[in-house]
Formats: C-alpha cells, structure tokens, sequence
C-alpha cells in the first residue's frame, strides 16, 4: 500500500514537472512574440523598449534554469511557481496581442491591395442592355497602360468577351472628350471607373449622368497597390525627421472606407510642409478650379487641377509639383464618411464657424447646418463646414480656408487625447479611410516630433506649439471653352506673383532657401528687430486670358477690329452683312488658335483675309453675355456649356481688380454670384 502511495506521488510529480515544461515553453513562446512585437514600434522610446526587453529575457532565463534543475519543491511553493508563470504568459500575451492590433491599424493606413471597379457604360435611350448587345458596338478606352479602371480592368473585359477587334475600340486621353463622344453618338459605349457620376454630376451638362446613363457590365479586380503607381513606397527609408511635404486630400466619395472605389475628384487639396527642427508649418488650399497643366495629359493640358485625380494620385502629386516646383513626399487621402467618423470618434471639434451654412449630408439624403461663432462640431457638422462653398462670398477660396480650420480643430483634439478607448477608436477609423504612402516605421517615428510638441507645450501657449503659416493663391475667375469636353468651364487663373511667394514660402520652411530679412522698429525689447518674412501679397493685377468672342451677329468691320488688336488671323467668307457663323467657339484661348478663325457673312461667297500683329489689347469685346457658346452650324463641338456648382461669380486676390482683364469675363463669364440664403445641393 505504501509502496502504491509512493508510485501514484512520483507520477503526480512527473506529470507536473511535465506540465511545468509545457507552461514555461508556452510562456517563453508567448513572451518572445510580446519582444518581437515590442521590437516593431522602431523608434518609440527606444531606451525604455530595450529596458523591457532585457527583463522579459532575464525572466525568461531564471524560468528556463528553473525548469532544468529538479530539485523536490513544496506544494506551496510549486503553486506559487505556477501562478507566476500563468500571470506572466497572460501578461506576455496581452502586450503582444495589443501591438499586434495598433501595429496592423497603422500597416492598413498603407494599403498594399486596392480593390479597383471598371463598368461598360452606354447612353439609357438605347438597346444595348447586356455585354453581348456591344460586340457590333464602337466602344471607347482611356488610353493609359497604368490606369486599372480606365485600361488594365477594361483589357481583360475585352479579352473575355471577345470584344479585342481592333475597329471597336476607340482609345482617347482622358475621359472627358470620351464621356463627349457618347452623348453625342461618336461611341457607343465606354469603360470608365463605376463611381463616375460623382466625377462628373457637378457640370450641368452631365448632372443627370446618374440617369442619362446606365451600366452593362462591372467588373472588380483586387490589385496590388504598388503595381499601378509609380508613386507607392517612393518615399520608403526617408526620415521624416528632415522637412518634408504631404499632400491631403479629401475625395467626393460616400463609400465607406477607401479600399474600393478610390478614383474620385479632388474636391479638397491641402499641400503641407513640414519642418521637424523648428516645428514650423506652411498650408496651402489649392481651389479645385485652379486652371494649371495636368501632368498626365498631352496636347493642350491646362484644366480644373480636380480633373486629375480621376486619373489616380501619381497624376494629381505630379501636377501639384510641377505647378508649385515642389517635391511632394508624401500623400494622404480621405474621404467625406472617413471625415464625419474621425471628428465623432474624438468627440467634436470646437471652431469658430465664419457664417451659417447649410449643406447635405455626408449620406446626401438630407441637410444639416451650423451657426455662425464658437461652436461644438460633431462628424457631419464638420463636413458641412469643410464642403460648403456655394454659400460662401469667394467660393472654393473660403472652403479651402474652412477646411485649415477644421484640421486645426481635429489637431487640437488629438493632442488632448487621453483615454486609451480614444486612441483605439481613432486608429480603427484611420485605418478604414485613410489611405497613404507613409509607412508604418515612418508613421510611428512621429513619436519624437510629438515629444518635442509636448516639450513645447511647457514652455508656449497650445496656439503656438506648431506655428503654421496660411497660405493663399491669389486670382480671378474665367469663363473658358475646353476642347476635351467641348463645354465652357468656370476656371480660377492664379496670379503668377502669388504663386511665386508661395513657392517661396514653401521652400524656406524646408530649409531649401534663406528668408527675407526686414528691419521692424521696436518699441520693445522683446519684440525682434529682424523679422523674417516669405511674401505674401498684396497682388494688383488679376491675370486673364484672351478668349474669342462670340462673333456672330457682328459686322465684318467689328470682327476685323477686334482680331487686329489681339493678334488673331480671321478669315471671311462673303463679302457683306454681319457673321452668321464662326469655325472655333467663343471663350476659346486666342493664344491657341491656329491658323485663321473663319467668319462667315450673310452674303456673297467671296472671301477676303487680314492678319494681324503681336497681340497687345488683352480686352476680349464679345457681345456674347450669357454663357452659351454660340458657334458654326458645322462646328458641333462647341454648344455646349458648363453653369455648374462653380457659380461663385469672379475671385481675385484683389477684390477691386476682380473685372480687370478680359471684359467679357468680368463677373465670371457671365455666372451670378451665389443666393447665400439659398441651401444647395453639392
């Protein structure tokens, strides 16, 4: 019986020894994944990180020798030793575990895959109904081999269904003379990214496009980020510890999240610097209307800079820095829904509202507004602050300014945070709409620059923790024809000056060029003698370009006069009476006709023909004051016209200059300045 005792007391010993073994193998397992977690977050406290890790590996070495030795143990003592080990692995796993979750919020910030959607849209007044309806169709394409919706999507849509015949297919370079072609029944139909009508329902002449048109054929395709941009990881191993730029920009988009669906128009652009040395910042609003080359276009690519984010962020960073001759480092993007849950998640914003608005919601099934003042902003009271610009007195202008307001508010709020539910919250709804090319190493290495702001804030007022310098591109408004579209836009022509200070601005926070020094009288001692300043202002002359008028009604001696003065060949068919028709469109650019603008005149068939000189009268005379373009009868591409959601009447950044320049586009090309007691859709 005794020697039984003894037997069934040595198997409890082994099988607890055995059960030791396991649980500190579990444990030393469980605390090499919490190290190996610890050892991701790079820069974040380095000192204190390594601190850790060298007592969970000296712990981890006293249990291993522990477990080694076989030395007879008490109960009390074996029970204690296990109940450390349980608590030490559950510990171990709980650090791991929580790492593991922020690390993969951050890593998703940087989406490596992109789910991309291309549809075969045609007109909704005709037959074609199903994909088999297009074999016979003439069927138009983007023609850009990197564009997954426009092209690559499109081609293996082809090759499917036997749609590769050559003949059919029509390839343009950009959607916008495509979308033309359709309504006017030059193509049948057409690929282009599924969420089109958010691209182009804002031009009236496309604001049914939801219903004027309809889909045939959608296609998805998950696709690695990196394979369709040239841009994706192009910044990886740079320090953000040296100056640096980041792009923002908001998307008319109400999916929710970005992982889908990412073509839409840049309605916000917000280019940043950053200096980290002196925590001194620039921020630029650059209105969506801006009239700049687009970098992805040939021929003649002046258009609205928003035009170029339907063609994907490689096009849009690359417009923003041959325009501003400025590297952009980085970018980061997110969308309407993205805006509304990141101020909720922080629990409001507190900003001073410049006027009343009204605007629709983040959903556009309804309408929220705000007062003017101090106010306490949730998600889609925010958005309306950072989307309204028709009730606003300058537009897009004002807009951009309200958006520098709301990200303030939003820094404001994030630098309070204190509760770890907060943080969390913050990061899921990062995670889900915000999309950028930072990477997580980089991402996490803003660490130090928030301890310096901390440190800052011992010493300074919250307002001066990063001091950031607003600034402004100073112009007018244009009423301009644009050939892809063959529609007269409403373009913001910035004023050469104020683009000039804002390079200049920009380039000194990032230490590429020395300020302006200027002597300041003082009357005291803590007020600097030397003031260091970039430019900003005030700018005289609003630059305008010289546009056809409309000649038709004119007589020949008026038409004559009018291209003499402003360089312009014109030729005439007939030899009396007054012009019944023209060969290029009123609001075209004179600077780009080529050849001769041909008039024809209400008699005879006789033609006669002057050329003029340089040009020097910049004042465009057409007595054409609404916004239609009239044209030649043969000539179709050009009746059609833009009065879109851009009727914010003409911006300067000299209010009593704004008429200066062409005279037939001195309120805007003949646009109202918007009702401000009238709610708009947006």
């Amino acid at each position: 019986m005794e020697k039984d005792e003894k037997k069934e007391k040595k198997k409890k010993k082994k099988k607890y020894r055995l059960w030791l073994f396991i649980l500190t193998l579990i444990t030393i397992l469980a605390n090499f994944f919490a190290i190996y977690e610890i050892l991701l977050l790079g820069p974040v406290e380095e000192v204190i990180r390594y601190v850790i890790i060298g007592v969970f590996l000296l712990i981890d070495l006293v249990f291993f020798l522990k477990m080694k030795k076989k030395r007879k143990k008490k109960e009390n003592k074996a029970k204690l030793l296990t109940f450390f080990l349980i608590l030490y692995l559950l510990l171990s796993l709980f650090i791991g575990i929580v790492i593991m979750y922020l690390y993969g919020k951050l890593e998703n910030v940087n989406k490596t895959y992109v789910t991309y959607s291309s549809s075969l849209i045609t007109m909704s007044n005709n037959s074609m109904n199903k994909i088999d309806d297009v074999k016979d169709a003439k069927i138009g394409l983007l023609n850009d081999k990197t564009s997954p919706d426009g092209y690559l999507i499109p081609r293996i849509i082809i090759k499917e269904n036997k749609l590769d015949d050559d003949n059919k297919i029509k390839k343009y370079d950009d959607y916008n003379a495509m979308i033309a072609d359709l309504y006017d029944g030059t193509i049948d139909a057409m690929f282009i990214t599924t969420n089109y009508p958010s691209l182009f329902q804002s031009i009236e002449t496309y604001q049914n496009i939801a219903t004027d048109t309809k889909i045939i054929y959608t296609k998805e395709k998950k696709m690695l980020k990196s394979s369709t941009s040239k841009r994706e990881n192009a910044s990886t191993g740079k320090s953000i510890s040296e100056p640096f730029t980041i792009l923002l920009m908001g998307v008319d988009s109400t999916d929710e999240g970005l992982s889908k669906n990412t073509v839409a128009n840049g309605d916000s652009l917000i280019l940043i610097t950053f200096n980290p040395k002196t925590l001194n910042a620039t921020m630029l609003s650059i209105p969506r209307d801006s009239y700049v080359p687009i970098a992805c276009w040939s021929g003649t690519p002046e258009n609205k800079i928003t035009h170029a984010a339907a063609y994907g962020t490689d096009c849009m960073m690359s417009t923003i820095e041959n325009y501003f001759d400025v590297k952009i480092d980085y970018y980061a993007k997110i969308n309407f829904r993205g805006l509304v849950s990141l101020v909720n998640t922080l629990g409001g914003i507190d900003v001073e509202v410049p006027q009343n608005l009204c605007t629709d919601d983040s959903n556009r099934e309804g309408y929220v507004c705000i007062k003017e003042g101090m106010q306490h902003l949730n998600g889609e009271q925010a958005l309306v602050l950072a989307r309204n610009r028709k009730q606003l007195a300058n537009g897009d202008l004002d807009r951009g300014l309200n958006q520098q307001i709301v990200i303030q508010g939003i820094i404001n709020k994030v630098k309070d945070m204190s509760s770890v539910s907060q943080v969390m919250g913050v990061l899921d709804t990062i995670s889900n709409n915000l999309d950028t090319n930072f990477t997580t190493k980089q991402i996490l290495s803003f660490y130090d620059i928030a301890k310096d702001i901390t440190t800052n804030a011992l010493q300074k007022d919250d307002a001066d923790l990063i001091n950031i310098e607003q600034l402004f591109l100073a112009g007018s408004g244009q009423m301009i024809y644009d050939e892809r579209s063959r529609l007269v836009l409403w373009d913001y022509i910035p004023n050469k000056e104020s683009r000039k200070d804002i390079i200049n601005a920009m380039k000194v926070n990032l230490g590429k060029k020395n300020p302006t020094m200027i002597k300041e009288f003082s009357f005291s001692i803590n007020t600097p003698y030397e003031k260091t300043v970039t430019g900003t202002g005030p700018y005289k002359t609003a630059f305008t370009y010289t546009l056809l008028p409309n000649f038709i009604g004119d007589s020949q001696s008026a038409a004559q006069a009018w291209a003499s003065r402003n360089g312009v060949k014109v030729t005439f068919k007939g030899t009396s009476g007054h012009v019944i028709a023209q060969s290029y469109p009123a609001n075209k650019r004179a600077d780009l006709v080529s050849g001769s603008v041909v008039l024809t005149l209400s008699g005879g068939s006789s033609s006669t023909t002057s050329n003029s000189s340089t040009t020097t009268d910049n004042k465009n005379t057409t007595k054409d004051k609404d916004t239609t373009t009239k044209n030649n009868p043969n000539n179709n591409d050009s009746n059609k016209v833009e009065t879109d959601e851009d009727k914010t009447g003409e911006i300067s950044g000299d209010k009593d200059n704004i008429n200066s320049g062409d005279s037939s586009t001195g309120n805007g090309g003949g646009e109202t300045p918007p009702e401000k007691d009238k709610v708009p859709s947006e």
